[in-house]
């Protein structure tokens, strides 16, 4: 393989204590290159007692399917079938060494528990997506460096990618069939999990794998890697503190949502946080005062389906101070989230828009269709875009929602404050706050002047946070929190660049 191909990058991914390796290939005959997996290879009999192996093991074990999304069940469940797995292996070929047993049994895992050989590519951090077409083609992923690679691995016949669709559905309490031939839910990793089946997807069934960091991005990432700036973090920030409405567009895979994520932190540890998806995405610091809900697809019956508005409309009577709806696709779940802005919630959400004038122009317009008078409850609207030529994703603007009133008609506009420069790859001013600055000041009491030291105050607590690389979730949540509990300490802290008790 190594003769033939050019390797372009080797490197190695950890599953179940085994090591396999990865090789970017290319070869000039081939128009896409490809993702090498160098997985074990086992002889007949082998693979005759791993078939024996899987058929005892799972006969002597019971998984609850309504505890299948319990992460810590489902390591327990991992466990009891290694130890099951190497005593009948001690047996079979006590001659084996440790590598070969743990190989073994990892392959065991994945097969009996897992997705096959799809979980070792879900172990490697550099996909973004693991996408199966069909059984007669191999299986394609997206690369964070090389964009789409075409694999050496085959998921086959049809029947077994139907196979990985239904373990996918029954853990999250869900069906896939002819009758009902499309899902959408998430694995116990929190990667996002589509699935179709034949004759839906012509081809044959399909099986779309969003993968998600293992260590959540926050907002010192995001600022290091230059998807967004100190600057504008602190307006956030500030905006978030004071219980702004924000709302998130982009286009498909352009980071809302991861967006919204690092934004988190800036709340204060005792407000309570509802957050609705569809899936859950959302990944929040552990001392927040957070519930997260929800929907749920309904039975083969029709019944027990659990829609957005539902949600949305019960959490309004659980006393949330902060509500986060995943994305707002249909009038009323827009006409009620708004609704609940006007009435002193503090609302985050994101949308399918690439601009911030468009944004405005898509809520206001079918199928949407939100009245101009009740855009005014934005305060701001970030918009994110993705770079599909470097491979990079960036702020792209930052605006504020303004509404203007002559005589019997109502007009809304965006004012972009910061916006993207792809000359120079920086995020910079636009133009001067109309309004932000005056709610700012309504609900702070604060001047002008005392805003802007304000933001200089949060910037240079970034900044810092850059500096001394403070990037997981929970040292940056740590920070927040402390920040709220005594703001002069962590200032003084920051001002004399030294090092921060993170608990």
């Amino acid at each position: 393989m190594m003769q033939k191909h050019d390797v372009l990058e080797s490197y190695s991914v950890n599953l179940e204590e085994i090591e396999i390796e990865i090789h970017i290939i290319e070869e000039k005959k081939e128009f896409v290159r490809q993702y090498y997996l160098n997985l074990p290879h086992f002889g007949a009999g082998t693979e005759a007692l791993l078939k024996r192996l899987k058929t005892g093991i799972l006969s002597e074990t019971n998984i609850q399917i309504e505890r299948s999304l319990d992460a810590e069940f489902i390591k327990k469940v991992k466990n009891s079938f290694r130890e099951r797995a190497f005593t009948i292996l001690k047996k079979e070929i006590p001659d084996a060494d440790e590598k070969t047993m743990k190989t073994i049994v990892a392959v065991l895992l994945q097969e009996m528990l897992g997705l096959g050989p799809i979980e070792f590519m879900l172990a490697d951090p550099n996909l973004e997506e693991i996408v199966v077409n069909q059984s007669k083609e191999p299986v394609w992923v997206y690369h964070k460096k090389y964009g789409w690679l075409r694999t050496n691995i085959s998921i086959k016949p049809e029947e077994e990618i139907e196979n990985y669709a239904n373990i996918i559905a029954r853990r999250v309490g869900k069906q896939v069939t002819t009758l009902n031939p499309l899902l959408d839910a998430h694995l116990v990793t929190g990667d996002r999990a589509n699935a179709t089946l034949f004759p839906i997807s012509t081809k044959g069934n399909t099986i779309t794998i969003r993968r998600f960091r293992r260590d959540p991005w926050t907002v010192t990432d995001f600022i290091k890697n230059k998807t967004t700036s100190s600057e504008l973090m602190a307006l956030i920030w500030t905006a978030m503190q004071y219980e702004m409405n924000i709302v998130l567009s982009g286009g498909t895979a352009s980071g809302k949502t991861s967006f919204m994520n690092i934004c988190m932190p800036f709340i204060q540890p005792n407000h309570r946080v509802i957050s609705i998806e569809d899936t859950r995405e959302m990944q929040l610091p552990e001392y927040l005062h957070w519930v997260p809900l929800t929907t749920r697809e309904p039975n083969a019956e029709g019944k027990g389906g659990v829609k957005m508005l539902d949600l949305l409309v019960n959490s309004l009577r659980m006393r949330p101070d902060r509500i986060i709806v995943g994305e707002i696709r249909r009038q009323r779940e827009a006409e009620v989230l708004f609704e609940a802005m006007h009435t002193g919630h503090s609302a985050y959400t994101t949308f399918h828009a690439t601009t911030a004038e468009e944004t405005v122009r898509r809520l206001t317009n079918p199928p949407i269709l939100v009245p101009p008078s009740m855009l005014d409850a934005i305060h701001l609207n970030v918009v994110m875009f993705r770079n599909r030529r470097l491979g990079v994703r960036r702020v792209l603007q930052v605006g504020e929602i303004l509404t203007e009133r002559r005589g019997e008609t109502e007009s809304v506009k965006a004012n972009v404050l910061y916006r993207w420069k792809p000359t120079d790859d920086t995020i910079s001013k636009h133009s001067d706050s109309i309004r932000l600055y005056d709610e700012l000041g309504l609900h702070t009491g604060l001047s002008y002047k005392e805003i802007e030291q304000e933001l200089e105050k949060k910037k240079k607590i970034l900044d810092y946070m850059v500096k001394n690389d403070i990037h997981a979730i929970g040292e940056v949540g740590a920070i927040m929190a402390k920040f709220y509990m005594d703001e002069k300490e962590v200032v003084s802290m920051v001002e004399k660049n030294k090092k921060m008790e993170i608990e």
